[in-house]
């Protein structure tokens, strides 16, 4: 079984993934029912802290509750003695027969946490191979022109080239969506048809008429490319040297002049850097885990096309998905 934490992070992918003993959810939680340290456990079996779940087990300990004997009684526990922060505590936790889903926030950033069985895991890679993904970078190796991918994710869609066989893909993880202002409630990847990843900075340079309505995203991803740059390796690179939570420069939102906003990207380069970001350049996948600093962690920034997608078609998809609900069962 899988547990993970999607959380502030040591880890480049913003998430800890460990792997437990433990044949089932229900199984975990009976193992710790009534620890006599919940939390010293809870550390010590996930690798880490977890945000709220010592209550459920600090309540059984506490009203001497007795174990759960079927996924439906723990359901029930967990509604009543998990503590999650939200307004609608009922569906912040959700339980099935082989994976549980927890979402709540630490009062700085939204988290979620899983448990996911092995059964669960090998029935659904196209919804959790992401999740479940514990090493940086992702693999490479991608497929030729005629390759073709396909997904049923929700994504937005900016036009920058006439319709094709390619399409290159956009995900960003970070802790202030700059669309919603949290890093759970994401808007979704940005796909971008009709363009390959090599090709993709040539056509965000072309000042197009919808150019002032594109998704935040695609205008800091525009700002990042010097004017007359055809490399989306070095905006990439400047990405990963931005500093700080939140490096968007403040007057992408006002849309301003191509030139002035690549500028201001400039200046912040000249701040106090970090050393620790780290990216992986290759033909059809860019990845980038910006450093933001001890308590944040990293975020993510990671571009692919449908050449890397059809090669590694779980991850893709599962991608896509986890940029669109912190849920993966979401449909």
């Amino acid at each position: 079984m899988y547990f993970v934490c999607r959380w502030r992070e040591g880890s480049p992918l913003g998430k800890r993934v460990v792997t437990l003993p433990d044949a089932t959810v229900l199984d975990w939680f009976r193992r710790g029912w009534k620890h006599d340290d919940a939390k010293e456990w809870i550390d010590s079996e996930l690798g880490g802290d977890v945000y709220g779940l010592e209550s459920i087990f600090e309540a059984a300990r506490e009203r001497n509750l007795p174990p759960p004997e079927s996924v439906n009684e723990l359901r029930q526990l967990l509604t009543e003695y998990l503590w999650v922060e939200g307004d609608d505590k009922g569906d912040f936790i959700r339980l099935g027969e082989h994976a549980l889903r927890v979402r709540t926030d630490d009062d700085e950033v939204d988290l979620a946490y899983y448990f996911i069985d092995d059964d669960a895991a090998s029935a659904s890679p196209d919804r959790l191979a992401f999740l479940l993904h514990d090493t940086w970078p992702l693999p490479t190796g991608a497929g030729g022109s005629d390759t073709v991918f396909r997904h049923t994710v929700p994504v937005r869609t900016v036009r920058l080239a006439p319709p094709g066989t390619d399409c290159t893909f956009s995900v960003r993880l970070c802790w202030q969506s700059p669309d919603l202002y949290r890093n759970l409630d994401l808007n979704g990847a940005i796909q971008f048809p009709g363009v390959s990843l090599p090709d993709l900075a040539t056509h965000l340079a072309v000042d197009g008429p919808d150019s002032r309505r594109w998704p935040h995203d695609v205008r800091l991803l525009r700002a990042l490319v010097a004017p007359g740059e055809h490399d989306m390796g070095r905006a990439l690179k400047r990405y990963a040297q931005l500093p700080g939570y939140a490096p968007s420069p403040a007057s992408l939102d006002r849309a301003p002049a191509h030139e002035a906003v690549h500028q201001e990207i400039t200046d912040l380069l000249h701040m106090e850097r970090p050393t620790e970001s780290l990216i992986r350049l290759d033909a059809h996948i860019a990845q980038v885990a910006r450093y933001i600093d001890g308590f944040f962690g990293f975020d993510q920034w990671i571009l692919f096309d449908n050449r890397w997608a059809a090669t590694h078609p779980d991850l893709a998809r599962s991608l896509l998905r986890y940029a669109a609900h912190w849920d993966p069962y979401e449909k």
